[in-house]
């Protein structure tokens, strides 16, 4: 057996990816689907949809290079975390939509623990803050809405998942209800100082434990593939599972306290590793779960930006001023500036450092001259912008400075945005050869987990600098844009 398969289940498609014993990427397939929106500031995606999208990308991988699926060692998932999905035991058919993480459907829920004075304790066990990104008030919005489910829920009919859960109950033949530590940490009842599920958590927000699945390390074994997915023989093992951030920080080989990545996706996610130490932000990051060098639960502290790269879609999809998201280099750099545009991309709100969800999309400074150019310059500075609201906080709570970011994800492509976020960081930013370093984290622990790979010292090796970025900007200039940037975030939380 040659290969290592990771699956990259994300928020607007699914991915497959060969790695082979070098860690080098030898085939990839992807495929979109459906967004769904019933109403304003809800997003849903449909289960069944997900998982078809999952084998035809899987599929083509192996078809590409004429990979048996017999040559895979093992499979590694990686997944849009957050995202909900509630399932029926027995028929293993989804009783909703799955609920994305950008859905802000259950504010209120989150507005009602606030104000009974629950904030405090959730912070406290999860690290994270009270809000509708996280799985557990998306959980009780669905037990509450759907007639009967709280009570097949309490009866044990019913299972919950995060994605990765979802797509090893597919492959296993419905045998499997595990996700790992980086996902549970996520969910809002997870403890992650005693590494399991809150009892008083699951009270206050009122979930019953039977829906929830048993949780492990990262690089462990999961499951095997069952003999009735025409994809696998049966017996392959699932033995790499990671939210996609913490499988992002692996991939990037952030295995140490104090490395740093971020990754431009549909959100933007900055994550320092804090290792054994439990670090709790006052300035609004997350404290969560991450892999160590053996796949076993550490730290990290993260900054969650919710609107990057689906801005970029935006622009696409509804401003139809972009054919394709590489088109935004090309012409960012058509004008010498924005001209004075900000655009705050709050489409659901704002997440750290402020976690505003009133707040929404504004375009500020928009004069006669303003053309498309400058708008889609705007959207991309603004990429910037938020990951410096996030550094500049872990730089205080941290108190290590931050000379150097990794980076990955579709947007760390872009040049332009990649040697603005150098100027406007006055750091370092590297880029690997492999970009898609989410799916190769996944598929690293993947391989840890078998032995297909001995340690992270052999991994190290395949992790290379494609490019980096070196700040050119001016303080004065620097401090001046950013400023304005403060002056257009205040406005869009009007």
């Amino acid at each position: 057996m040659k290969y290592i398969l990771a699956i990259d289940q994300g928020t607007t498609g699914s991915r497959a990816f060969i790695f082979d014993r070098r860690g080098f990427l030898v085939s990839s397939s992807y495929r979109e689907f459906r967004q769904i929106y019933p109403c304003a500031g809800w997003v849903e995606h449909n289960p069944d949809e997900i998982w078809q999208t999952v084998e035809l990308v899987v599929k083509a991988a192996l078809l590409k290079k004429n990979i048996k699926p017999t040559e895979v060692a093992a499979i590694g998932i990686t997944n849009q975390r957050e995202t909900t999905i509630l399932w029926d035991r027995k028929t293993g058919r989804p009783v909703h939509n799955a609920i994305v993480w950008q859905c802000r459907r259950t504010s209120t829920i989150c507005d009602k623990l606030k104000e009974n004075g629950y904030s405090k304790v959730f912070h406290k066990k999860t690290g994270l803050v009270i809000d509708a990104y996280f799985s557990g008030t998306k959980i009780k919005w669905l037990l509450d809405n759907i007639k009967g489910l709280r009570a097949r829920a309490k009866s044990g009919q019913i299972c919950f998942g995060t994605i990765d859960s979802w797509l090893i109950w597919k492959l296993s033949g419905q045998k499997a209800h595990v996700t790992d530590y980086t996902n549970a940490s996520r969910t809002l009842i997870f403890n992650i100082r005693e590494k399991k599920w809150d009892e008083d958590l699951l009270k206050i927000i009122d979930i019953p434990e039977s829906i929830l699945p048993r949780v492990c390390p990262s690089s462990s074994l999961f499951a095997k593939t069952a003999k009735n997915s025409y994809l696998f023989p049966s017996g392959i093992p699932i033995a790499g599972v990671a939210g996609d951030q913490q499988a992002a920080l692996f991939g990037q080989g952030c295995f140490a306290a104090g490395q740093m990545k971020n990754t431009y996706g549909t959100g933007c996610f900055l994550l320092v590793n804090t290792g054994a130490k439990c670090v709790f932000s006052k300035k609004g990051l997350l404290t969560t779960l991450a892999c160590d060098s053996r796949g076993q639960p550490s730290y990290a502290l993260e900054g969650a930006v919710f609107i990057t790269g689906a801005a970029v879609q935006w622009l696409r999809d509804e401003l139809k001023i972009i054919k394709k998201a590489s088109d935004t280099e090309k012409l960012a750099k058509t004008v010498s500036d924005t001209g004075g545009v900000y655009f705050v991309p709050a489409f659901v709100g704002l997440g750290a450092p402020y976690w505003d969800s009133a707040a929404r999309g504004t375009i500020t400074g928009i004069t006669r001259g303003t053309n498309r150019a400058h708008i889609i310059r705007a959207v991309l500075e603004a990429i910037a912008y938020q990951v410096k609201d996030i550094a500049d906080i872990m730089r205080l709570e941290t108190n290590q400075s931050l000379n150097s970011l990794r980076v990955d994800g579709g947007g760390a492509s872009n040049n332009f945005l990649m040697q603005f976020q150098a100027d406007i960081l006055r750091a370092r930013i590297i880029r690997p050869k492999v970009s898609e370093t989410t799916a190769k984290g996944a598929a690293m622990l993947a391989g840890l987990g078998i032995g297909f790979w001995k340690d992270t010292s052999e991994l190290k090796k395949t992790i290379t600098a494609e490019k980096i970025f070196l700040p050119k900007m001016k303080n004065a200039q620097r401090i001046g844009l950013y400023g304005g940037w403060l002056k257009a975030v205040h406005k869009a939380r009007l």
